[in-house]
C-alpha cells in the first residue's frame, strides 16, 4: 500500500470526542502515523508479518495502520476503556478484527516479565510526561524495550533527546533519530488558549546489535500537512 493511500485510510479513523487531560490523550495525526508506519516497513522491514505491540494505542490509528500494512498481528494496550471502545469500533469498521487484538491495562504497573521479548516490534506515541504525568514517557519506553525483540519506535519531545539517548545507552540499546518533526497539537482542552501549538518532536528507533538495518531509503514529509519532517 502506498503512503498516500495509507494516509487516506487513516483519515477515516474516529478519534477522541472528549480527550482526558490526565492521560495526555492527543491522537497521532494520520499523516504522521502513515509516515511512521511506512518507514518502519519500507526502510527497516519491521512491520509486515511481524507481531506488533501498540502501547497507549488510544483510538487505534497506529494499530489499524500497521494491520493495513500486513502486520502479522497487532495488540493494542491502553488503560482507558473509553478509548478502547472507540478503537474496537474503528477496527470493526475497517474489518481488521482478525489482525488486531486489544488489552486494557495500566502500562505503568504491567508486569514486564509476562511480555518479555514477545513482540518483534513495539510502536507508540506515549504521553510526553508533562503536566501530571512527569516521567511517564520513560516508563513507557522502558516497558517497550522489555517487550520488543527487534525494535521500538516512539515519538518524544526533541528537548528530551539527550536525556533519552543517555538512558538508552544505560539500558544497552541503540537510539536512532529517524526524523525530526514539528508536531502541530490542536487545542483539545478548555485551558488551551491557542488554536494549536507547534512542538518539536523526534521519531526515534531503538534497537539492539544484530537487529534489522535500514535499507538506505529516506523519509520525506510533504509541506502543507500537520507536521514537517527533516530526514536524517
Amino acid at each position: 500500500m502506498k503512503l498516500k493511500q495509507l494516509e487516506s485510510h487513516l483519515q477515516q479513523v474516529d478519534v477522541f470526542e472528549k480527550p482526558k487531560i490526565l492521560l495526555e490523550q492527543y491522537p497521532t495525526r494520520p499523516h504522521i502515523a502513515a509516515c511512521m508506519l511506512h518507514t518502519m516497513d519500507a526502510r527497516y522491514g519491521d512491520l509486515q508479518g511481524k507481531l506488533i505491540a501498540d502501547l497507549g494505542c488510544g483510538c487505534g490509528v497506529l494499530s489499524i495502520g500497521a494491520a493495513m500494512l500486513q502486520a502479522g498481528l497487532v495488540i493494542g494496550f491502553d488503560v482507558d476503556g473509553d478509548a478502547l471502545d472507540i478503537c474496537a469500533q474503528n477496527v470493526e469498521e475497517f474489518d481488521l478484527g482478525s489482525n488486531v487484538d486489544l488489552m486494557q491495562c495500566d502500562l505503568t504497573s504491567l508486569e514486564s516479565g509476562r511480555w518479555a521479548k514477545i513482540f518483534d516490534t513495539v510502536i507508540m506515541n506515549p504521553p510526553f510526561g508533562t503536566k501530571h504525568n512527569k516521567g511517564t514517557d520513560m516508563v513507557f519506553l522502558r516497558k517497550a524495550l522489555d517487550m520488543a525483540s527487534t525494535a521500538v519506535y516512539s515519538l518524544h519531545k526533541t528537548s528530551t533527546r539527550e536525556y533519552i539517548e543517555k538512558k538508552a545507552k544505560e539500558w544497552g540499546t541503540h537510539m536512532e533519530v529517524v526524523a525530526e518533526l514539528r508536531f502541530d497539537l490542536p487545542a483539545s482542552y478548555r485551558f488551551h488558549k491557542q488554536k494549536s501549538v507547534d512542538i518539536e518532536v523526534d521519531f526515534l528507533r531503538f534497537s539492539w546489535p544484530g537487529s534489522s538495518k535500514a535499507s538506505g531509503m529516506s523519509w520525506t514529509v510533504q509541506h502543507g500537512h500537520e507536521a514537517s519532517a527533516l530526514p536524517r
